[in-house]
């Protein structure tokens, strides 16, 4: 097939536009692969090439030092900061030797913690704002009205142009977009990991207009393992399998087109940095899976017909 250019969506109706296709960078440094800066410089390169500009960060990645490997690389890449989008999240308060003062996981979403959050990442990153900024999972000590002040206040100071979550449920993302304009949920949606479907999230997104963004939306390659023989993972391989066999593609690209069938319009993060996976995903805007194969996937991944 002809590799394509990524195309590009308004994820809200206040923006901002991305590439339906995001990097995800937590495996490329202590997390996975260690890559060098100058290594992420050509991935950062590469992915811009093929129009994949949306970068998908976390304070936490790599023990919090990933949004500095990117920030480093970027001197590498000869990519302009204007021609990217940068995503990253906070919240989450890792135990860590480079967090000495935390001493158990937990959530913090203050107004200090925030701002301190959002300084960190834009000093790491080496910019001077931030794309769009979610909370990186929900916390029972959440307060709406704080939260809302605060990405007031870094809106306007033009730290971070939009605002978002990652794994809200439905009343959740409810709650904080009644004080502030949220503009996706990032979830986890996969053919292994279906509950997004049937839970009200995607539902919720296409009533109001967002689109949501996938993490791990290949399943945190399972299904790429032989040596996985989980039940559900042997049945959604073997779909698949058959599927990849039709279409002349390998089983990441049927996966991302099940995806790009949602009339969510779901933007997959994608985990990897190799060239040729990058490539290959493209495929997956040239494929277009009828419905019956789309619950075959589905159906697979349940274990039984649907009702």
């Amino acid at each position: 097939m002809n590799h394509q250019i990524c195309p590009r969506v308004v994820i809200s109706n206040e923006g901002p536009e991305l590439s339906r296709l995001v990097a995800g960078v937590w495996k490329w440094g202590h997390w996975g692969h260690k890559y060098s800066p100058k290594q992420v410089g050509s991935i950062i390169s590469e992915c811009a090439e093929l129009g994949i500009s949306t970068f998908d960060h976390a304070d936490i990645y790599g023990d919090y030092t990933d949004e500095k490997l990117f920030g480093d690389a970027m001197e590498h890449s000869g990519v302009n900061r204007d021609n990217i989008q940068l995503i990253t999240k906070c919240g989450i308060k890792m135990v860590s030797e480079n967090r000495p003062e935390h001493q158990i996981k937990s959530y913090d979403y203050s107004e200090e913690h925030i701002i301190n959050s959002v300084n960190t990442s834009l000093s790491n990153l080496k910019t001077d704002y931030i794309d769009l900024l979610l909370l990186h999972r929900p916390s029972p000590l959440l307060n709406p009205e704080v939260v809302a002040g605060v990405f007031n206040k870094l809106k306007h100071e033009g730290k971070v142009i939009h605002f978002g979550v990652s794994n809200f449920t439905p009343s959740q993302f409810s709650m904080l977009n009644k004080y502030f304009p949220l503009v996706t949920n990032q979830v986890q949606v996969s053919p292994l990991y279906t509950e997004c479907l049937t839970d009200g999230t995607l539902d919720q997104c296409i009533e109001l207009g967002l689109k949501p963004m996938a993490w791990s939306p290949l399943g945190s390659g399972a299904i790429f393992s032989d040596d996985n023989s989980d039940d559900q993972v042997v049945r959604v391989r073997k779909t698949l399998q058959k599927l990849a066999e039709k279409y002349n593609v390998g089983l990441d690209v049927i996966i991302l087109a099940w995806h790009l069938k949602h009339p969510a319009e779901i933007l997959p993060v994608l985990g990897t940095g190799k060239s040729s996976r990058l490539k290959d995903a493209l495929d997956a805007f040239n494929i277009e899976l009828t419905t019956q194969e789309w619950f075959e996937i589905y159906s697979a991944s349940i274990g039984q017909d649907i009702p």
